[in-house]
């Protein structure tokens, strides 16, 4: 959160490789607060990494790609030119992968699933216990993330993502939180908590994703879900990220992920919070300081 401010509070880019409601939503949110607004398809982007006095120098461009790898590499070209990139690259680098959200996390004293990555992956499950679940360290929408139940479903699982792509050769493990049939997720901008959700599972799937039949409601925001929240933005450096969260039996909240472009359709259909106009706020005011 301490990149240095290098913002115009009249003008903004969002950057984007999927139009979804939530794009759509910051943009008629700008243009109503009189912002001129640049909407740029990176799939379309092209950057010449050695043009001094670059067009994209001391610009504030809001970060959306879904793509984690186009989001972190645009991300790294635009700060390279003198760009101001919410959120930053350290922090997609940090959010975009399970195993450095959990370490930095874990090192801020931030309490999340147990979790062990390692090659020796059927060993590791002996030691953190069935059930567990498997999770790629890249990705969203629970694609490719598995409850393994047993030993048996253990190495069938393993074996299969031998002949994957070698970023699935990463075997990223966490223990199964005996939780209610929903997580949280909280939407921070700045040093706020600004809204939640509770997310159920859908029928016939124990996952909270509403990309996979989930439902929200609306989450009362507690001094101690505020409190978690903003000390898990701040160890990833997050100016508007989505932390998810799980209530663990007896322990209270964990979080289980961090989301450097997060999504927010939900929970303003479910709070009436104005997500959208908040966070053009935020960042504008970042060039006033």
């Amino acid at each position: 959160m301490n990149q240095e401010k290098m913002t115009s509070s009249s003008s903004l880019t969002i950057l984007y490789d999927t139009i979804r409601w939530e794009e759509k939503a910051l943009y008629e949110a700008a243009k109503k607060k009189g912002v001129h607004v640049t909407n740029v398809d990176c799939k379309n982007l092209f950057i010449d990494l050695n043009k001094k006095n670059s067009e994209f120098s001391k610009k504030t461009i809001i970060q959306r790609c879904v793509s984690y790898f186009k989001s972190l590499h645009s991300t790294a070209a635009l700060e390279g030119l003198g760009a101001y990139v919410i959120n930053s690259l350290h922090t997609a680098t940090l959010c975009g992968n399970k195993l450095f959200t959990h370490m930095v996390l874990q090192n801020a004293g931030i309490e999340t699933p147990k979790a062990f990555s390692e090659e020796s992956a059927l060993l590791a499950l002996e030691d953190l216990g069935y059930p567990a679940v498997i999770k790629p360290t890249i990705g969203s929408w629970g694609r490719l993330i598995a409850l393994l139940r047993d030993k048996d479903a253990a190495r069938a699982i393993v074996e299969d993502r031998a002949h994957m792509f070698p970023l699935y050769h990463i075997y990223y493990f966490e223990e199964f939180i005996n939780r209610p049939p929903r997580d949280i997720r909280a939407i921070i901008v700045g040093d706020r908590v600004v809204a939640a959700i509770y997310r159920y599972s859908g029928s016939d799937s124990w996952k909270t994703n509403m990309a996979l039949g989930g439902h929200a409601e609306a989450c009362p925001v507690t001094n101690e879900m505020e409190d978690i929240c903003l000390k898990a933005a701040s160890a990833v450096g997050g100016n508007i990220v989505g932390v998810d969260l799980m209530e663990k039996e007896q322990d209270g909240l964990i979080v289980h992920e961090i989301n450097n472009t997060t999504e927010f359709k939900n929970t303003v259909k479910v709070t009436g919070v104005d997500v959208p106009g908040l966070m053009i706020d935020y960042t504008l005011s970042l060039g006033k300081k």
